[in-house]
């Protein structure tokens, strides 16, 4: 399945939204608690998973900004938004390619910038160019869902780390963003936000995919596995072995490790 199609995404967000640390959620509604109004651009929205997660626990007005570079996510996004926050706010899309970094349009007139399961996927040179953008606006920074690089697979096998190592050899490569972070990218972040003074604050949000979650399980075993064959750390019949043992194993567990990360300028 593709990993930024609308059925993936559909199929993963409630893990997403289940995986979210509270603590730094509670720290970012504390932050927005004062408004009567908050101005919001989400980056990399998809099909908008991560404002339909945050915008109800938010109690102010709302003015939301979707950007993805996917017109067909965004037409979608669009059909499932439309009763998130009746009467409480509105919601705009924008089509755009972002990945050169340069956001200072995007994030100015902002009180919030925010995003999902995106910073992985991008550079740590881009990373340093998109938090400076978002500072210089004096906009509050969240983000959720930041692959982490760690993961584990129950029962345990042998094959456990060589596999994790491997994916995160993968996860370096160019997603469209230069040279990926990977798990790199929630360090990047708070180094690159602490540099202009801001208060960071971090927590863990693991996926835990048990049996709630079996086809999500099932297509991140596959995924795992094509991305490590492609970094030649499998071999494809071994790699199939694997996902059929696993398939039939009631017990089995995949742990994916993901950080949240929050921004706040200073006062």
């Amino acid at each position: 399945m593709n990993a930024f199609s609308k059925d993936w995404l559909a199929l993963r967000e409630p893990a997403d939204h289940a995986a979210v640390n509270h603590h730094v959620r509670r720290s970012l509604l504390a932050h927005l608690a004062a408004r009567e109004t908050v101005s919001i651009v989400d980056l990399g929205c998809g099909t908008g998973s991560n404002f339909r997660g945050l915008a109800p626990d938010i109690a102010c007005r709302q003015r939301w900004t979707l950007v993805d570079y996917d017109a067909g996510l965004l037409a979608h996004a669009e059909t499932l938004n439309h009763d998130v926050i009746p009467g409480r706010g509105e919601v705009a899309y924008r089509q755009l390619d972002f990945s050169d970094g340069d956001i200072a349009e995007l994030a100015a007139g902002n009180d919030l910038v925010t995003a999902a399961a995106l910073f992985d996927l991008i550079s740590e040179e881009t990373i340093a160019r998109m938090a400076g953008a978002i500072c210089d606006a004096g906009a509050a920074f969240y983000t959720v869902l930041t692959y982490d690089g760690i993961a584990a697979w129950l029962p345990e096998t042998p094959a456990a780390s060589d596999l994790r190592d491997a994916f995160n050899r993968h996860q370096r490569g160019d997603k469209g963003f230069g040279p990926a972070a990977g798990p790199a990218a929630t360090d990047a972040l708070r180094k690159a936000f602490e540099r202009h003074g801001y208060t960071t604050i971090t927590g863990k949000s693991p996926w835990i995919l048990d049996e709630g979650f079996v086809e999500l399980r099932r297509e991140t075993d596959r995924g795992w596995v094509a991305a490590v064959v492609e970094a030649d750390g499998l071999t494809v019949e071994d790699g199939e072995a694997w996902l059929d043992n696993r398939a039939n194993d009631p017990d089995a567990v995949t742990i994916v490790g993901h950080a949240d990360l929050l921004a706040l300028p200073p006062a």
